[in-house]
């Protein structure tokens, strides 16, 4: 592999890690706020202590949402959060390796989850979902076009 490549490769591998270490967080803030059952006191907390106004127009919004949902959903989106660290762990780790396996296996996970994205942006569209979700194209088709021009040059050379 040549160094261009390589570099590229660690890109990717970062990007995957850093969606690990933020869908971790995620996920021992919502089982935190699952085993506290009343996530007001404990968010509020969290929200000072990041500087922000506990008693803010969008805080109360947020707050006010946070506390209508069922504890249940909040154990839900830790596992489920676990889960998809997991998988970008694997990737990152993966393509920091450099290992064959992960540009497959990242290729595969990265395209199949471009529907959910799209119906994620479809249902509350944000700049930074249509930034991750252009991202994670631009990763699949530059896998696929690199495990194509690997599989060509292993072909000419037989």
């Amino acid at each position: 592999m040549n160094k261009k490549n390589s570099g590229l490769l660690r890109l990717i591998a970062i990007f995957k890690l850093f969606k690990a270490i933020a869908l971790i967080a995620v996920g021992f803030g919502a089982l935190h706020l699952f085993h506290d059952g009343v996530p007001g006191d404990s968010v509020t907390l969290l929200i000072a202590k990041f500087g922000f106004n506990p008693g803010g127009h969008y805080v109360d919004l947020a707050l006010g949402k946070l506390s209508n949902i069922p504890p249940k959903d909040f154990k839900d989106l830790g596992i489920g959060s676990f889960v998809y660290a997991a998988l970008f762990l694997t990737e990152g780790i993966g393509l920091w390796l450099a290992k064959p396996w992960a540009e497959w296996f990242t290729t595969i996970i990265t395209s199949s989850l471009v529907p959910l994205e799209i119906f994620e942006i479809y249902r509350h569209p944000t700049a930074t979902k249509v930034i991750v979700l252009l991202l994670n194209i631009a990763i699949a088709v530059y896998l696929i076009l690199r495990i194509r021009k690997e599989r060509s040059s292993v072909n000419e050379t037989h």
